[in-house]
């Protein structure tokens, strides 16, 4: 298996035991990466939930959670676990999220031009099955699901 599938399979994996943990510690499960640099190993895990997630939930799930991923994924080799919110730039990637952060001032970018553009900053205005539609200054763009690569809230 050639590095970039294996790293995107350990992400896999590393969701399939942290989503229920956060679900059972009353968070959401933002997005799970894998860092390596100098030959060390960094997995972040980003949550959240209503109200925003504090230090102790970060601790409490990490504590778990390493303790399950030792279980479930033993040939993991060593690593670092950082648990912690997702910040003011919070990804969006789930179709729940678009929902929930609607009105808000999100960045997109695109695989393939939209109006001569691949970034688009802008307020988030309607969010279709397909698609969604934010405004840029005084235009409404309307970018598809498979066109988005990468959604963030913009932060503050």
């Amino acid at each position: 298996m050639e590095a970039n599938q294996q790293k995107t399979w350990l992400v896999d994996q590393i969701t399939q035991v942290a989503e229920p943990l956060c679900q059972g510690e009353n968070c959401e499960l933002v997005h799970v990466e894998i860092v390596v640099w100098n030959r060390q190993t960094t997995i972040r895990v980003y949550a959240d939930k209503s109200g925003g997630i504090t230090l102790g939930d970060c601790a409490d799930i990490s504590r778990q959670l390493g303790d399950l991923l030792d279980v479930h994924i033993p040939d993991m080799g060593s690593y670092r676990l950082e648990v912690s919110s997702p910040g003011p730039q919070r990804p969006l990637k789930k179709k729940q999220d678009f929902h929930r952060f609607k009105g808000s001032v999100v960045k997109i970018e695109t695989r393939a031009p939209i109006h001569g553009k691949k970034k688009f900053t802008g307020v988030l205005e309607h969010i279709h099955d397909d698609a969604v539609v934010i405004a840029v200054d005084t235009e409404q763009v309307e970018i598809a699901d498979p066109q988005i690569i990468k959604a963030n809230l913009a932060g503050q």
